[in-house]
């Protein structure tokens, strides 16, 4: 089991940066794979982008390619997210998840251990 703490969010204008943490306790962090998702008022929560357990292989949906960057360090059982030239669309409540696998799952219902979320607000 791992418990998972997020931390990082904010108030940012349109343009700017920011750096999300996601703390893991428990044990074998390097046997999980992560996913940060998000959630916007009045929409699903979806996955913005997931690493996998040794850190080898990465996804990422097609409105944050290129703006966002998703990295690990097993060393430090912490997952992390630059997140650059932000968006008022990417103003959501963004969560950490983590599954025990070797695979890289792209689907909400697969990943068994959530964090609390962190609130990221872009404003225009």
């Amino acid at each position: 089991q791992v418990q998972l703490v997020e931390s990082g969010g904010g108030l940012v204008q349109a343009g700017g940066s920011l750096r999300l943490s996601c703390a893991a306790s428990g044990r074998a962090f390097n046997r999980y794979a992560m996913g940060w998702f998000r959630q916007a008022p009045g929409k699903d929560r979806e996955l913005v982008a997931a690493i996998s357990a040794t850190g080898g292989d990465t996804y990422y949906a097609d409105s944050v390619k290129g703006r966002f960057t998703i990295s690990r360090d097993n060393a430090k059982n912490s997952l992390y997210m630059e997140m650059n030239s932000l968006k008022p669309e990417d103003t959501a409540v963004y969560y950490c998840a983590a599954r025990w696998t070797n695979e890289l799952p792209t689907t909400r219902g697969a990943y068994v251990y959530w964090g609390q979320g962190t609130q990221v607000t872009v404003s225009s």
